[in-house]
């Protein structure tokens, strides 16, 4: 339940703070006083967008935060869910900064809109003047069933379940349409593939195919420059190594004479030998040169194959072929093993389906089940509402699978006798609507684990004995659910466990709403003004004081029959 409710610097709120009792808690006031204004800041802590226009002073930040207490109501998974701390004690705290920047914390934790709504919509329902409208969506009846039956594990499940189908199910449709595309594509890209697949080419052949090529054909050239070049090294009659072997033999001949001599000989001699390896090599290089117009002619068709299979794809190396190649070879091999895929996909796709199926038909036999039921505790409610021909009746059609299950259900409703139940839209008045709404949420109340319930002014449109009926259901209610209700009505008013009272101050420079408990005696005098006015008669207060006497018993012992 809501603990504490701070309010700072929010539209007419310079600063509030409130500690609403357990039970049922009534808010009254003047209409402009500021209670709205109240439900709008407890909007925020449910996820509500709001921007720097809810300032008070725009120079400020403003600050929302809900302190509640939740031991008990079995929603630690969702804080898990969330990757949000955990503690019987929640704290919910929601900042608009003068820049319009919004952050939103729960317990500390900073989270998106989003998770503030998941959480948010788990400690608190609000139920606004404007929310009965809901009632004729289709959508939000089938939520009051699935509530009343308790099916949100099962609904979960279903969920889980469809999703699952639709992704098997696109996986198959997109691989049915990608196979008819492949096969179109097939014999081309088995021509592409052969022609590669022939070439059965290297990573790093082409240069050395180049290399080898202009060896060849250079072959006549690179034999006598050979052949010269060892003869200037090493010709019989006059050679450099000739020259350099005198070298040697003269610098050896003064060697005796210094060191000097000897080192210079020795470096000779090194020069002499290299020179004498790369004699030898030249002389094999040269025997290794051979004039071969065959090979050559080989060597040229095998890179007129590769230049013109290059030019073909658009690339320049034999890497980027093989690349090519391989995606050939994909390609091809997935049109092969098309058949099987599309066979393991179909198979998933139709598991998926019963799987979905079978949920689908436990759901929907779960909310069969309680539509009757429905519909007899809710007409029973209407006629304590003031509606003694009212009738409820749920209609229930089954579809195809979607996101919310088979059913589709529509809240027929009829106001009079003999006349037979409609749409909701087409013959319920505002008032009928708020007092279905409020009837729906009664019969809701002990189906869900929900901290604190809201009513902004549900009792809009009755009075009398009907408005003592609605105080009494909101009393039975607050047995189990912590309820704050925002009320016109003395006879609801008197029903609270705690009153609070909404007004304007306008003692200093700028009005501001202010919010404060009331004492039993200014309880007194407020439901004597709610009955008679501003200055109400002793008979009215002696009235009122009576009234709040008789309702503090009931308050201890109240159970509405159904």
């Amino acid at each position: 339940m809501l603990s504490n409710l701070l309010i700072q610097n929010y539209a007419l709120i310079e600063s509030l703070e409130l500690s609403p009792n357990g039970g049922l808690n009534i808010i009254t006031g003047e209409t402009g006083a500021g209670k709205s204004i109240l439900l709008g800041a407890i909007g925020l802590l449910r996820g509500n967008r709001a921007d720097t226009k809810v300032l008070w002073d725009p120079s400020k930040k403003c600050i929302i935060e809900g302190q509640f207490d939740i031991a008990g109501y079995f929603i630690q998974t969702l804080f898990e869910e969330e990757e949000i701390d955990y503690d019987t004690t929640c704290i919910i705290r929601r900042e608009i900064s003068p820049s319009g920047k919004s952050r939103a914390f729960v317990n500390d934790t900073p989270v998106n809109l989003e998770t503030l709504r998941r959480v948010g919509s788990e400690l608190m329902d609000v139920h606004s003047q404007h929310d009965s409208v809901l009632l004729g969506s289709q959508e939000y009846q089938l939520q009051i069933v699935d509530t009343y039956a308790q099916n949100t594990a099962i609904l979960d499940r279903y969920k889980e379940h469809f999703r699952e189908f639709r992704k098997k199910q696109e996986a198959y449709d997109r691989l049915q349409a990608e196979a008819k595309e492949i096969r179109k594509e097939f014999d081309y890209n088995s021509f592409l593939l052969d022609e590669l697949s022939k070439g059965r080419f290297q990573a790093n052949e082409q240069t050395e195919l180049e290399r080898e090529l202009t060896t060849l054909e250079n072959a006549e050239e690179i034999k006598q420059r050979l052949v010269a070049a060892v003869g200037y090294l090493n010709d019989p009659e006059q050679s450099i190594l000739g020259w350099m072997q005198s070298v040697v033999g003269n610098l050896g001949a003064i060697s005796t004479y210094g060191t000097e001599y000897a080192q210079l000989r020795d470096r000779v001699q090194s020069c002499l030998i290299e020179l004498k390896d790369v004699v030898a090599e030249l002389e094999s290089e040269g025997e290794s040169v051979e004039l071969d117009d065959e090979k050559i002619a080989v060597l040229q068709e095998r890179l007129s194959l590769l230049y013109n299979l290059q030019k073909k794809h658009n690339v320049t190396t034999i890497a980027e072929l093989l690349q090519i190649q391989a995606n050939l070879e994909q390609k091809v091999a997935k049109v092969l093993n098309l058949d099987e895929d599309l066979a393991a996909a179909q198979a998933a796709a139709h598991q998926a389906w019963e799987q979905l199926e079978h949920t689908a038909r436990e759901l929907s036999d779960s909310r069969k089940v309680v539509l009757s039921e429905i519909d007899d505790l809710v007409t029973g409610l209407l006629a304590d509402l003031g509606i003694p021909n009212g009738r409820l009746v749920v209609d229930h059609q089954l579809g195809k699978p979607g996101s919310q299950g088979i059913d589709t259900v529509s809240f027929l409703f009829s106001a009079n006798k003999g006349m037979q139940p409609r749409q909701l839209r087409e013959v319920a008045s505002g008032g009928e609507f708020s007092r279905l709404m409020l009837a729906v949420k009664y019969i809701l109340a002990n189906k869900r684990s929900l901290p604190t319930i809201i009513f902004d002014e549900i009792d809009t449109g009755i009075s009398g004995e009907i408005a003592i009926k609605v105080g009494n259901m909101m009393l039975d209610m607050a047995h189990g659910h912590q309820l704050i209700a925002i009320t016109h009505l003395h006879q609801i008013a008197a029903k609270g466990n705690a009153h609070y009272f909404v007004y304007k101050d306008h003692s200093a420079d700028r009005t501001v709403s202010r919010i404060r408990q009331l004492s039993t005696e200014e309880r007194v005098q407020e439901i004597a003004q709610m009955i008679g006015g501003a200055k109400p008669s002793k008979a009215i207060v002696d009235n009122a004081r009576e009234l709040l006497s008789q309702n503090m018993t009931e308050r201890t012992n109240y159970k509405l029959d159904l």
